[in-house]
């Protein structure tokens, strides 16, 4: 049951710092801002072009997922206007879905760099919910990490005392 609850807390945790620490709620805002305009503008293009597949706003709004996915399934746009859209669309579609995974992977695990005491508190909070799954080596491993920990606070706060 304890095991339980601390799993749901890091996940939690976990679910919280990628919503708030890294860029992907802008991206995904920024993303789905970006398909309804080019959706839009594919649809004011292709409207009324003979042999087009886009016939409704919806078919456009499919139509951009598709491009962008890289599925290989959307069918070319008609007219001049909509192959530009469509094109820009699929590149900079591509990109930003991509992007988006890259930069929020790259963000999450560059977050503790930035912030290395946090880090710090975060791993031993994360040891001592975890004391019970620990050898009696690593437990070991760890009363000397927190006693050499002890040892340089006493050093730093007698440095400081001078």
């Amino acid at each position: 049951m304890m095991r339980r609850v601390g799993r749901h807390v890091r996940f939690k945790r976990f679910v919280k710092d990628v919503f708030v620490h890294t860029p992907l709620t802008k991206m995904v805002l920024l993303s789905i801002v970006l398909w309804f305009l080019f959706s839009a503008g594919m649809y004011l293009a292709e409207r009324g072009v003979e042999g087009s597949s886009v016939h409704s706003f919806g078919d456009a709004l499919y139509w951009a997922i598709a491009a962008f996915s890289t599925a290989g399934i959307a069918n070319a746009p008609i007219s001049g206007a909509a192959q530009f859209i469509g094109g820009l669309w699929s590149v900079l579609g591509s990109m930003l879905f991509f992007g988006t995974i890259v930069a929020t992977i790259t963000t999450y695990f560059m977050r503790p760099m930035q912030r290395p005491h946090k880090k710090i508190i975060d791993t031993v909070e994360y040891n001592l919910e975890q004391l019970e799954d620990l050898t009696v080596d690593e437990l070991d491993l760890l009363k000397e990490t927190v006693d050499m920990l002890i040892v340089h606070v006493e050093h730093l706060k007698e440095k400081q005392s001078r």
